[in-house]
Formats: structure tokens, C-alpha cells, sequence
């Protein structure tokens, strides 16, 4: 047998017996809440499934796109409320070199890996550490050495919190077990403060407290430029109506924003997104040096909560990165943690309605 196919075969052969050992793991739902602001959560995928809160009438309502059974998550490609990784975003031509070693991995999206690859943190199980509903959740999960390609066994955590009654924190760590490793965690959530099932985000204001871009071709891979994008399309940094300038945009928004360095202690201010009808407000604040701006461009006929369907832009990614493909570009902010570090992604959320 030929030295690829054996390596083939041998893949395959891991991923059977890493499948049947997760089809073994129990999946529950787990819920914190305080007054009328709850959110649940499933160890599978580390999944954030809803999050309900009133508007500026009391009025409560989901804001968080999603399905009604964890069985359609398990069939979903869009990573609805998902921890994404090894490494979030993509990976051009799906390999690296790192320490002199060249890694292929697995390619999902073309020739590119995206979010992890085939099977990446999203699509298995999690092992639940810690839980009180009035406060925290924790999920482990503990990814092996030459999962999806990627170097090393590596131990991740992701603690979701309540704060106080209006603010949700989302800490992210990995530490290396043997193995230099890129890490690059993200939380891919779809938001829509008007409700789930209230059409489209278009009409929301965001501000984005960012002036460049990292560019992208055509299979929006990074070409390792960094673009100013003042009084372009891009530019939110003054609030905007999202679809003020959608149309000027082939498919709508899905680039990584190089986030400006305004912030208190560790934090930085990332992007603030308004519902004028509901007077929702959502406040992000994170430790990463990006944000993934997404505005949902290929939802089509999504069956998702109670049946409603969900369709283009109907919710919109606020994910805090490091920048994609920086495995493949030395100017870019590293990912590499080696044995002896933590990898630590912070983000805030701090919800109000006037």
C-alpha cells in the first residue's frame, strides 16, 4: 500500500473510533439566569442556545438564532452559537509550517480549512467541569494530537458567567500538553436584538471601533495586507445602519476587523449594535486583536426555533479573533502557544434597552 493511502486509511481509522467514542457522551442543557435575563447552553459543541431578555417595554424575547433540538446542531453548518476551533476562520490551503515541520490539515471549505476542519470543537461532545445556575457553566474538552492535522494534545476550557443582571462573560483558555500549537478560539453567534423571529438585522445600528480591514481574496483567505477602511463601506466608526451600504458589497459583511486599542485595563471596547424598535443594546468588549463581522450573507431557508425560517442577514457575528490564516502570515499577530502557556480570549457582553 502507497505511504498516502496508508495515511488515509489511518485517519479515517481515528475518526471512526473518536466518533463512536463521542456517540458514548451524554449531551445535556444547562441554564443561568438572573431576574428576567436567562441563557442555556449544551456541552455539545460548548453551544450557546438562547439568550432572553426584554426590550425597552418589558417585553421578553429570544435574541439568539438557533434550533429547537440539539439533533439539528449536530447536522448544522452554520456553527449557530457554537465554540469554534482549533483554529477559528480559515486557513489558506488548509497547512502551515510551524518549528520547521509542515502540517496538512483537514480541508472543509475547498482547499481551506475553516473553523477547525472537518470535525472541529463544534461538532463534539464536551465534558461539563462546573455549574451553578445562578453564576457559571464550565465545558472541557481535551483535543488530541494530530486532531484535524493540528499539532499536540491540547486542553481547553470555555466559562460562560452571569454578571450582575444585564452582562454575560465568556472566558476562553487552552494550554498546550506537548506541542507548539495555533490557537485561535471563537464564539459564533448569531444575534438579532429585535427577537429571533424579527426579520432581518439590516435596520440595526452598529459602531465598531475599528479603522482597517485585513484584505481578503476571492475565497476570502487573507492576502496579508492590512487596508484603511475610513469612509468606506466597512466603515462603522461612527454608528450605522447596517444595510446603509450592504449593497455597494458583493454578498453583504464577512471580513476580519483589526479592532483599535481603546479599552479599560486588558479589555478593549469592540462594537456597540442598537434595535431602535425594541431599544435593545448589545456592548461587546474583548481582549482579542480582531472581530469577524458577519452579517449572515448565506442563511437560506433555515428551519430554525419554533419553525420560523430564517433567511439572509436575519442575524448578524460579532466573533473576537486572532486574525485569520496568521499561521500563514508572519505579520500578523501570532497564534502559536507552546507547553507552559495559556491561550486567554475574554469577551463581554453587556446588554441594556432605553
Amino acid at each position: 500500500m502507497a505511504k498516502t493511502s496508508f495515511y488515509i486509511v489511518f485517519l479515517v481509522d481515528l475518526s471512526l473510533a473518536f466518533q463512536a467514542n463521542e456517540a458514548s457522551k451524554e449531551v445535556g442543557i444547562y441554564e443561568l439566569k438572573r431576574g428576567n435575563f436567562s441563557v442555556k447552553f449544551t456541552n455539545y459543541g460548548a453551544t450557546m442556545l438562547s439568550l432572553i431578555l426584554p426590550d425597552k417595554y418589558g417585553n421578553l424575547a429570544d435574541i439568539f438564532l438557533g434550533y429547537d433540538s440539539i439533533d439539528k446542531y449536530k447536522n448544522d453548518s452554520t456553527y449557530f452559537g457554537a465554540i469554534v476551533g482549533r483554529v477559528a476562520n480559515r486557513i489558506g490551503g488548509a497547512q502551515f509550517t510551524l518549528n520547521g515541520t509542515h502540517y496538512k490539515l483537514v480541508a472543509n471549505e475547498g482547499n481551506n480549512t475553516l473553523h477547525g476542519g472537518l470535525i472541529g470543537f463544534s461538532n463534539v461532545i464536551w465534558t461539563m467541569k462546573s455549574y451553578s445556575e445562578e453564576s457559571h457553566v464550565t465545558f472541557g474538552y481535551k483535543s488530541y494530537n494530530g486532531e484535524q492535522g493540528f499539532p499536540g494534545d491540547l486542553s481547553v476550557h470555555v466559562t460562560y458567567m452571569i454578571i450582575e443582571t444585564n452582562k454575560l462573560g465568556v472566558k476562553m483558555e487552552a494550554k498546550p500538553l506537548n506541542k507548539a500549537t495555533p490557537v485561535n478560539l471563537a464564539l459564533h453567534t448569531y444575534w438579532n436584538l429585535g427577537g429571533h423571529n424579527s426579520g432581518d438585522v439590516l435596520s440595526h445600528t452598529i459602531q465598531l471601533f475599528s479603522s482597517k480591514i485585513t484584505q481578503v481574496d476571492e475565497h476570502l483567505i487573507p492576502t496579508g495586507e492590512i487596508l484603511n477602511i475610513e469612509e468606506s463601506p466597512y466603515d462603522f466608526l461612527q454608528p450605522c445602519q447596517i444595510g446603509g451600504r450592504i449593497n455597494e458589497l458583493p454578498h453583504g459583511y464577512d471580513i476580519n476587523y483589526v479592532l483599535d486599542n481603546k479599552g479599560h485595563k486588558h479589555l478593549k471596547v469592540v462594537a456597540v449594535v442598537e434595535d431602535s424598535i425594541t431599544g435593545r443594546e448589545m456592548e461587546l468588549w474583548s481582549n482579542q486583536p480582531g472581530v469577524q463581522f458577519y452579517t449572515a450573507n448565506y442563511l437560506e431557508n433555515e428551519r430554525g426555533k419554533d419553525g420560523f425560517v430564517y433567511s439572509s442577514h436575519a442575524g448578524l457575528c460579532l466573533e473576537t479573533q486572532g486574525f485569520p490564516d496568521s499561521v500563514n502570515h508572519p505579520n500578523f499577530p501570532s497564534q502559536i502557544i507552546s507547553p507552559g502557556q495559556t491561550y486567554e480570549h475574554i469577551m463581554v457582553f453587556r446588554f441594556t434597552a432605553k
